[in-house]
Order: structure tokens, then C-alpha cells, then sequence
């Protein structure tokens, strides 16, 4: 479950809550592996003795044989009504469990947020209700499971007295003896702790069957981003991207991020893409990377389709530094070699040098070694975005992909980070995707975006003579700057 996780698309992960995903891969796996542990054991143990006790009492009397088991269709009629009940309910508790663990990790998420707004009380509220419903839902089931245990005590001293008024009488007559009488008692004994399993054993089955359903729901969403059915052989990126009439349209929200967006990206250039939030500049990367497909229209890296490049083939040679400064709970040097697995030691300190992170790092009592807790909640935004960008510049990589990933340094860093890219960068493709205006870097082309679609386009001096949207916007990033 947790390998097919990762292979699902961008998309699934959107419109699915992390916290069902964490109650399928661990509550629901826990029902299903209780029934293919205990619930075939003593589905197993019970299908045996049963067997082997009704063939014993055949062989005594067939005739005192049929009052012991006339009980059992009742009781397999009770199972069948009982079962399909609890199937229903076991669903529905499994849903509501994932919604408590939603709300939880929500809550865990966001605590910083939530004691900010001081809203402790709001949350506890709902979480309450949340677990509640639950906890209705739980007992409500338990209730119905009780049915079980009576029943089977019930047809259990049906069958035993049955069989001492039938025995009995046949004992008068003569037809038995008081020692088959005896041995009809011990078989019920025998058969007594496996039948009244049957109610537990049922639950159990029932209560996987609705987990395994929630599984398989996952399980058979095949990934809408796939490697190529026939693969050639692996293909160096050079760093050629082109856009040819691309519109795209996110599936989960129905929005349009791109409008036949045309573009020819030369290897070894650089291109700033500015615009407003929502402009589409984002969806440009997540296209290129292939989180999405193109909804209309062709997009190629050098001249190729990009469908044509295997998923691990293409990422791995895309150094992409994104605006979300995701960190793991692990070590400032971890969370930078995770860019390259087999980087040796010096090229992770020199990531972290042309990311201007070298001087941070060694005012920490343990340096590279410090652990900077879940999301990097240690560590500023502005430290968590140097360590996002060294992690994408140890890859060293032709295609280069910085989205908005300065944003949170103050402008002194930015400058020393830019001067130490210079030298990096040269020969390498380079996307840089921004709200402000670099002015100590000369982009072979800047595309201003509005709305999905090219407004402006030209060098920074060509821009400038269009008095537009690009002149107004840097007008504005002086003037604030001057004051």
C-alpha cells in the first residue's frame, strides 16, 4: 500500500485527506490481518471439529444425530441477517474513525496556527463531536455484535437438550444406551468454545471486509502519470524545454492555469517568469516535472515529447527548488543530501555554501548535525528555504527550477545567494519563477503571465520600453526599495 502511495499522482493527494490515507495503510491493515490470522484459525479449528464430532454421532445414531443438529440452519440464519449489519456499520465507523484521525493530524499540523488564533476551545469542540459520533457508532456496533454470543449459548442448550429428551427417550425404548447418551454430551462439549467463536469469527471477517473494500478503493486507483509503455533507452536532459500551444487544466478544481502557453526555452539559457498569485506560473514547473499532463497541446524536452522520458528518468535530472520548504525530521546535512543520495560530504557543504546556509549552520551547537524537527518547525523560514534550494543544487543538474524559493530571505542574503549562483548556473537551463524583479541577474528572456497566459515577454530593457505591466511592477520594487 505504502509503494503504491507513492507511484499515485499529484492529483490524488489533493482531493484525499492525509489522515484517511494514515487510518487505510494502518487501522484498516490491522483489521484485514486479524482475519487471515486468527479468523482462519478458528474458522479452520471449527469446520474441523464439526466435521469430525457429526461424523462420530452418525455413527452412533443418525436419528439422535438429526435433533443436535436441527439448531444450525436457525443459527446459520442468524449469522447471515447479523453479518450484513454489521458489514454496514463496520463501513461506516471505518470513516468516521478517518475523519477523527484527520482532525487530529490537522490539529498536530497546525498547533502553531490554532494557539496563534486562540482557538484551543473551537477545536476541541469539534474534535469532541468528531469523537462522539464515533463513539455512538462504536457502542451501536458492539450492540449488535452482543446479539451473537446469547445466540450461540442458545442453540448450543437447544442442541443439548434436545438430546437428552430424544437420548433419553430412545434409552427408555431401548434404541440407546445412557453411554451413547454420555457420548452425544461430550461431542456438544467438544463443539461448544468452536460454535460460539462463530460470532466472533464472523464479526472479524465482516469488520475486514469493509477494510479491505477502503483498501481496494486505493489500491485500484491506477496513477493518471505513468512511465511509457515501451521505454528507449535512458536520455540526458540537455535542457531544451518547449511549450507548443499548452493549455492545462487542474482536474480537482476545474481552474485554468495555462492558455495556449507557447514557449522555446534554448539549452543553457535563463527565463524569469513573473506574475501576480494564480497567474500560472507554479503549473508551468508542475508540468514540466510531470506531476501533471498537459490538458492541450505538446510539451517537449530536447524535441522530444516529454511522455517519451521514463518518471525517475526525467525528475532525477531536474533540480527543482520549490516554494513549499518541505524539511523531514532529520539532520540539516540529511535533509540536503536527500537531493543526491551519493553526494559526498564536501559537495554537501558546498550546496550549502552557494546557498549562503554555511554561516546559519555554524552558529548551531551541532552544525550540519542538528536535528531540525518535523517540517524544519526548528529552523526559520528563511533557513528552511536555503536548505530547500541547497537540496536542489547538489543534484547538479542541466534543468534548474527555482520557484519563488527566496522569498523568505531578508535582501542582504538574496544578493550574496544570486552572486553565488552566477558561477553555477552558467551553461545550465534556468527557470526562475518570482514575484520581484532581480536586477543583479541578466535573464535571457523574462515572461510577465496574467490570467494563463503570456502578457509580456522580452528582456529586461525591451520590457522597460513597453511601459506595461513589467515597467509598472518594476517601478514599483524601486520605489519601495528607495524608501
Amino acid at each position: 500500500i505504502y509503494s503504491h502511495y507513492q507511484e499515485l499522482h499529484a492529483h490524488f493527494f489533493k482531493s484525499h485527506f492525509t489522515g484517511d490515507l494514515m487510518n487505510r495503510i494502518s487501522e484498516d491493515v490491522s483489521r484485514v490481518r486479524m482475519y487471515t490470522g486468527p479468523s482462519i484459525m478458528y474458522a479452520t479449528n471449527l469446520l474441523v471439529l464439526t466435521v469430525m464430532c457429526i461424523w462420530g454421532m452418525l455413527r452412533v445414531d443418525p436419528y439422535l444425530t438429526m435433533f443436535v443438529v436441527i439448531p444450525l440452519p436457525v443459527l446459520a440464519l442468524t449469522i447471515y441477517l447479523v453479518n450484513k449489519i454489521i458489514y454496514r456499520k463496520s463501513e461506516h465507523i471505518q470513516a468516521q474513525l478517518s475523519a477523527l484521525t484527520t482532525t487530529a493530524q490537522e490539529t498536530y499540523s497546525g498547533i502553531r496556527v490554532i494557539k496563534s488564533f486562540v482557538q484551543e476551545k473551537n477545536m476541541l469542540q469539534f474534535f469532541n463531536k468528531t469523537s462522539e459520533g464515533y463513539r455512538k457508532s462504536a457502542i451501536n456496533l458492539s450492540l449488535t455484535e452482543a446479539i451473537y454470543f446469547p445466540s450461540m449459548n442458545l442453540f448450543i442448550g437447544l442442541s443439548m437438550l434436545s438430546t437428552i429428551l430424544v437420548g433419553g427417550y430412545l434409552a427408555i425404548k431401548g434404541g440407546v444406551s445412557a453411554g451413547n447418551i454420555a457420548e452425544f454430551v461430550i461431542y456438544i462439549n467438544l463443539l461448544m468454545f468452536p460454535i460460539s467463536s462463530i460470532g466472533w469469527v464472523a464479526s472479524m471477517v465482516q469488520r475486514a471486509s469493509a477494510s479491505q473494500k477502503r483498501i481496494n478503493e486505493f489500491l485500484h486507483t491506477a496513477p493518471e502519470i505513468s512511465d511509457p509503455v515501451q521505454p528507449g533507452d535512458r536520455k540526458v536532459i540537455e535542457g531544451r524545454v518547449q511549450f507548443e500551444n499548452v493549455s492545462f487544466t487542474y482536474p480537482h478544481t476545474g481552474i485554468t492555469a495555462l492558455k495556449d502557453f507557447t514557449l522555446d526555452l534554448p539549452a543553457g539559457s535563463k527565463i524569469a517568469v513573473i506574475g501576480r498569485t494564480g497567474a500560472g506560473k507554479t503549473s508551468i514547473v508542475q508540468l514540466i516535472l510531470r506531476l501533471y499532463d498537459v490538458t492541450r497541446g505538446v510539451l517537449k524536452l530536447d524535441d522530444q515529447p516529454i511522455q517519451a522520458y521514463g518518471l525517475k528518468e526525467l525528475r532525477t535530472q531536474i533540480a527543482y527548488a520549490s516554494q513549499d520548504t518541505y524539511l523531514f525530521s532529520d539532520t540539516i546535512f540529511n535533509n540536503i543530501r536527500f537531493g543526491n543520495s551519493e553526494a559526498t560530504r564536501e559537495e554537501v557543504l558546498e550546496a550549502a555554501r552557494l546557498a549562503d546556509l554555511d554561516k546559519d549552520v555554524s552558529r548551531l551547537q551541532k552544525g550540519y548535525e542538528t536535528v531540525v524537527g518535523e517540517r524544519g518547525v526548528m529552523l526559520s523560514g528563511g533557513q528552511k528555504q536555503r536548505i530547500v534550494l541547497a537540496r536542489a543544487l547538489i543534484k547538479k543538474s542541466r534543468l534548474v527550477i527555482l520557484d519563488d524559493c527566496l522569498s523568505a530571505v531578508d535582501t542582504e542574503t538574496e544578493h550574496q545567494i544570486l552572486s553565488n549562483l552566477q558561477d553555477y548556473l552558467k551553461d545550465r537551463t534556468t527557470i526562475v519563477i518570482t514575484h520581484r524583479i532581480f536586477n543583479s541577474w541578466k535573464f535571457d528572456r523574462i515572461i510577465v503571465l496574467d490570467h494563463g497566459e503570456i502578457a509580456e515577454q522580452g528582456t529586461h530593457e525591451e520590457l522597460l520600453r513597453m511601459n506595461g505591466k513589467y515597467a509598472r511592477l518594476f517601478l514599483q520594487q524601486t520605489s519601495l526599495s528607495k524608501a
